[in-house]
């Protein structure tokens, strides 16, 4: 047994096949060809409760439940203590701002998280995820919301997790860039696979995706 962690960015254009791709892992659908395998076994091969409770899964969408801070925490451990929940919520980048609400950790939550902005919805759904402590923590799409440097931060916070894959699924490439491995899809197919430097050079769809946004940030730094 030995700690380690791995990123994987997932990028491709709108409709390119990120989301499929990831919902294949926890089984909220089936290959129809090849397979997808978990710790070396084919995930069709797993209980499929036992597999999920392997996975942490932040949506596209945040969601939290009417209740409290603490309460929807729980939800990813309802073993988890108190120091784990803070924990969580430093890395998440939920810390500062749940503190600064009355009652903390014990602060209300409205249904559908309606008294919290998109970013701190996105970042106490992660922090929910990460309190399960999962083997695989998919993160889809779930920063787009936070600006860049709270982004960085977040990623950060994710990178000293242990015995962790992390599968980070973004439109920005900016996100993704220090990924240990891309998969850049296009139309359901991979079409470039390897480190941000690499795939500049070797991969067409990639650039392109990385040349609109590089511009367009130079352009608005201006």
């Amino acid at each position: 047994h030995y700690e380690q962690m791995l990123i994987i960015g997932i990028a491709g254009g709108t409709g390119s096949g990120k989301t499929s791709m990831v919902h294949l892992i926890p089984r909220f659908y089936d290959a129809t060809e090849g397979s997808v395998k978990v710790e070396g076994v084919d995930v069709k091969k797993y209980n499929k409760s036992a597999l999920r409770k392997k996975i942490g899964m932040v949506p596209q969408k945040a969601l939290l439940f009417k209740g409290t801070i603490r309460s929807n925490l729980l939800w990813g451990n309802e073993d988890a203590t108190e120091a784990e929940l803070i924990e969580a919520l430093k890395r998440s980048q939920s810390y500062d701002f749940i503190m600064e609400k009355e009652n903390g950790l014990d602060g209300e939550v409205a249904q559908n998280g309606k008294n919290f902005s998109g970013g701190q919805r996105q970042r106490l759904t992660i922090a929910r995820a990460l309190v399960r402590k999962p083997d695989i923590l998919i993160l889809d799409d779930s920063s787009s919301a936070l600006d860049f440097a709270t982004d960085a931060k977040l990623r950060s916070g994710i990178k000293t997790l242990k015995d962790t894959t992390v599968f980070i699924v973004s439109q920005r490439t900016a996100s993704i860039m220090d990924a240990d491995r891309i998969v850049v899809l296009d139309d359901g197919k991979a079409v470039g696979i390897g480190k941000h430097d690499e795939l500049l050079k070797s991969c067409e769809v990639y650039r392109e995706i990385y040349e609109s946004q590089f511009k367009k940030s130079e352009q608005e730094g201006r």
